[in-house]
């Protein structure tokens, strides 16, 4: 149930990030949003981890920072697999939004989901 919520989420922040970007980042509807959302839970589990162990010199260095680029490059392969439906224009635009994303899902996980713990 947690994990069909965060992909709603993340659907929810990708439109409200693409109407914010405008022609930089497109999404064309909810639908879209759903299976992009759906499609980039899974490459966290699958791709992410390994992009993680693969540079883990180079994000300790920067204090985990680095952490940033590899949500922006799962993104770009969320936006490969997903084709006209889903599109980043660039890599700086993909780092933009993995930030706004990281920052959004932190806050509303914390509002939706901590207050459910507590009870």
């Amino acid at each position: 149930m947690r994990w069909i919520i965060g992909i709603l989420i993340n659907a929810i922040l990708f439109v409200a990030i693409a109407g914010f970007f405008g022609d930089a980042f497109y999404i064309s509807g909810f639908g879209a949003a759903v299976g992009a959302s759906a499609i980039l839970s899974i490459l966290n589990i699958l791709v992410r981890p390994i992009l993680i162990i693969l540079t883990l010199p180079i994000t300790l260095v920067t204090l985990g920072l680095f952490l940033f680029v590899i949500n922006a490059i799962t993104l770009l392969i969320t936006d490969r697999m997903m084709g006209s439906s889903f599109e980043i224009a660039g890599f700086g635009t993909a780092f933009l939004v993995a930030i706004i994303l990281s920052f959004g899902n932190m806050i509303i996980q914390k509002a939706v989901f901590e207050p459910a713990k507590k009870k």
